[in-house]
């Protein structure tokens, strides 16, 4: 973790006894959006005085604890089915979205020199390919020095990210889809596992000839060495903001149930093929209404000043009629015990 990120997440890790009541909200999920949540919160902080508990601990851990009512909101990058968001009285909102990106650590290979496609991404992480100088790669690379064996580090915990990952090589390799499949924890075939962003970061880092997947700002956080990957349109495309921009201008939030848009393998020929949203979960009644303002003030706030500091960590932030949109919701779907709308706040 970057010392910059260092700084930012001492914003979130505050002791929720030390403040008075009510200038603290609790939120628990992603990792995913971690970067830019800290960020707002530094800032939303410094403007009002309301501080920011979250807790960076996996897509799985934040929709248990929202669940199990232990936080104000849950985050997650899988977005939960209309079942089982009526079965457990929740709402969910899309809040950022971004790109998930495979790193590598091999000599002698800078950021974006090493090209990838489905085929051998998927290859590489169900365990066929195991080799840097496998013909599949080379033949994507010619002229490249490559050699070694392959570390495949994947997430250990239950996770949106993987969630995203996954999503994408069951989309794009029938064999994937057949014997693995999308999740936000699956039965690895091969790898070793990091809990977290952080904890992948980590174990690419230090092991030779590893690759993982991270989020973009963990990338960029940690100075790590991003690939190419050739998109649905057949281009090869870097990790950009305006890559992950170009996979969601497609994205039909208004007809999407729950706004449950895959942003996976998207059409469009600079669109990075995997980007994703990362989602908001609250109670639909709320059995402290106060807190549930204030969780609705802070992510209003955010919609409407946190463009430009999201897009500076190469997220994209949401489009001003989906943050309409969502407004919306909270003011049909958000309510007191009584059923009195929290929003507008009054």
């Amino acid at each position: 973790m970057t010392r910059t990120l260092a700084s930012l997440a001492a914003a979130l890790l505050l002791c929720a006894g030390t403040a008075q009541a009510g200038s603290t909200i609790t939120g628990a999920g992603a990792t995913f959006p971690y970067p830019i949540y800290a960020k707002w919160a530094h800032a939303y902080n410094a403007q009002t005085g309301v501080k920011l508990n979250y807790q960076s601990i996996g897509s799985g851990g934040g929709v248990k604890q929202i669940k199990a009512g232990t936080v104000d909101f849950g985050a997650s990058d899988a977005p939960l089915s209309a079942a089982e968001l009526k079965e457990a009285g929740l709402v969910q909102f899309p809040m950022v979205m971004g790109g998930v990106v495979p790193v590598v650590n091999l000599g002698g290979v800078g950021p974006g020199r090493l090209k990838l496609d489905a085929a051998t991404l998927a290859g590489i992480f169900q365990g066929t390919i195991t080799r840097w100088n496998d013909p599949a790669i080379a033949a994507l690379n010619p002229g490249l020095p490559l050699a070694g064996a392959i570390t495949v580090v994947h997430r250990a915990d239950g996770s949106g990210t993987t969630w995203i990952f996954t999503n994408y090589l069951t989309k794009v390799s029938q064999r994937w889809a057949g014997a693995v499949g999308t999740g936000k924890s699956v039965s690895w075939p091969v790898g070793v596992g990091g809990k977290g962003n952080e904890g992948v970061a980590a174990f690419v880092t230090k092991l030779s000839g590893a690759i993982g997947y991270v989020e973009y700002a963990y990338a960029l956080q940690n100075k790590m060495t991003t690939v190419q990957l050739k998109n649905r349109g057949g281009n090869f495309v870097a990790p950009t903001a305006s890559a992950f921009q170009a996979a969601a201008a497609g994205a039909d939030w208004a007809h999407a149930g729950g706004f449950s848009v895959v942003l996976t393998d998207q059409p469009g020929a600079q669109a990075w093929p995997i980007t994703g949203a990362s989602f908001i979960l609250m109670h639909a009644k709320q059995r402290r209404p106060e807190q549930g303002v204030q969780v609705l003030k802070f992510l209003d706030w955010a919609y409407r000043n946190g463009g430009a500091p999201a897009m500076a960590l190469d997220y994209v932030p949401m489009p001003a009629a989906v943050a309409d949109l969502v407004r919306a919701t909270w003011t049909a779907a958000i309510k007191t015990q009584d059923g009195a709308p929290l929003w507008p706040a009054r």
